[in-house]
């Protein structure tokens, strides 16, 4: 498994999980390869996820409006995120990307970049509806939804950017869209 760090990053990584065992979490982190570091920063289980004002406030404590900030939101996470996202960058911050893991009905909107990763396509196709964002992954076939959070590296499926899809992995997918933040070498 490749292990990334970060190197001369400028960017600050949220994770905004749901409402699940915080071994999920830590699986998708290790699934991804991310280091924990100082610039990477995961909501707490005592936080709730959907509630903007709480994601805002622990980006208060613990952020640093200097750096930019990139959201890996899950579920119930995707609605605390879009809110604080659109918060941060109204008190100065700048957001680089937002990506909704399995934001089922959350409306993705905002003047960053916005990425949706769906289960199944059903999740993808209505979801599509409140905004897909610049590209999309949907599961085929469909898996559980713990399952696109806990173990990105076995979900397969479709990557799509307008009408074109190619054939991947989630975990590449997710990847591919970090790359152009930087701070990522193998």
């Amino acid at each position: 498994m490749n292990s990334y760090q970060f190197q001369q990053i400028q960017m600050t990584i949220l994770i905004c999980p749901g409402i699940h065992p915080p071994e999920l979490t830590q699986s998708f982190i290790e699934n991804l390869g991310l280091t924990l570091c100082d610039r990477l920063l995961i909501l707490p289980p005592t936080i709730p996820p959907y509630s903007g004002i709480d994601v805002l406030n622990f980006l208060n404590k613990n952020g640093d409006r200097s750096s930019p900030l990139l959201f890996l939101a899950f579920s119930a996470g995707v609605v605390g995120a879009i809110l604080a996202a659109l918060a941060w960058q109204i008190q100065g911050g700048t957001i680089r990307a937002l990506i909704a893991l399995d934001g089922w009905g959350v409306p993705l909107a905002g003047n960053f970049p916005l990425y949706r990763l769906s289960h199944d396509y059903f999740t993808h196709w209505s979801g599509a509806l409140l905004g897909s964002g610049e590209q999309s992954f949907y599961a085929d076939p469909g898996v559980e939804h713990w399952e696109l959070w806990r173990s990105p590296n076995t979900v397969t499926g479709w990557h799509q950017t307008g009408n074109h899809k190619t054939r991947c992995y989630a975990h590449e997918f997710l990847l591919e869209l970090l790359q152009p933040y930087d701070g990522y070498t193998v």
